[in-house]
């Protein structure tokens, strides 16, 4: 700390004796809903949970880049992303320029209501092939959201899994 004069050194001893806790946040599992006719759904109280215990109100909603699934990031996740992102990206490149732009530009700001639901634009509903019936899929520190049907597409059988994670798994050397 720097020179503290007079009341303030109570503020500056203060100050350096503040420990940060790191909270980290863990969305597990997966759970079936629907969306009413407006395209809301609650969100799982599982999910709502964690969410405030990490302190966080507001979700960042964005397509998915490689699957046909919406991915909602805790404002907190969505900010580390993109901090991360563009120190790998040079803002002098134009190719780095639209990628960034593309990834950035393409989201919704999401709060959920008194009620503990969320709204899911027609437009991000038409994106992810989203009806009425949607699974919530804990990522670790995003949420997923699907439509049923591509839900289950995209899991592998038993056996196919299995062996992937034994392929994936195996001990380095």
């Amino acid at each position: 700390m720097g020179k503290c004069g007079g009341m303030w050194r109570i503020l500056c001893n203060f100050a350096s004796d503040i420990i940060y806790k790191e909270v980290r946040m863990r969305f597990l599992g997966n759970i079936e809903a629907k969306t009413d006719a407006k395209g809301r759904a609650f969100l799982p109280a599982t999910f709502r949970k964690v969410l405030q215990a990490g302190g966080e109100e507001r979700l960042i909603l964005r397509k998915d880049i490689f699957q046909p699934c919406l991915v909602l990031y805790p404002e907190s996740v969505w900010n580390e992303q993109m901090d991360a992102m563009r120190q790998r990206l040079n803002r002098w490149n134009k190719q780095h320029q639209r990628v960034f732009r593309q990834f950035v530009s393409e989201v919704e700001l999401v709060t959920l209501d008194g009620n503990g639901r969320l709204l899911i634009p027609k437009r991000y509903q038409r994106m992810a092939d989203i009806e009425q019936d949607i699974k919530f899929v804990g990522m670790g520190d995003t949420i997923e959201i699907w439509g049923i049907q591509k839900a289950e597409e995209q899991l592998m059988s038993p056996e196919e899994f299995g062996n992937a994670l034994e392929e994936l798994m195996v001990p380095e050397e």
